[in-house]
């Protein structure tokens, strides 16, 4: 069984985006949908619905990001 970074697509309320992908990466989500669902034992989902859970796990592993993110929050007025 592959180590994915992704569990389970939870299903949520969608949001429109519109996105112009490479084909390449278009094929790629594809193809991780395809083996998410197989380790889940669930049909594919639409790989569009892979984009977000994707950039929060990537903005939530960058280490760079979440240092930067804490000292531009200290100096930021709270809304």
């Amino acid at each position: 069984m592959a180590k994915l970074k992704l569990s389970v697509i939870v299903d949520d309320k969608p949001v429109k985006v519109t996105l112009e992908l490479p084909a390449s990466l278009h094929r790629d989500l594809v193809c991780y949908a395809n083996i998410l669902a197989r380790e889940a034992g669930q049909s594919p989902a639409d790989p569009v619905r892979l984009i977000v859970p994707m950039l929060e796990r990537f903005i939530a592993t960058d280490r760079g990001f979440a240092k930067a993110k804490k000292s531009v929050s200290h100096t930021m007025p709270s809304t």
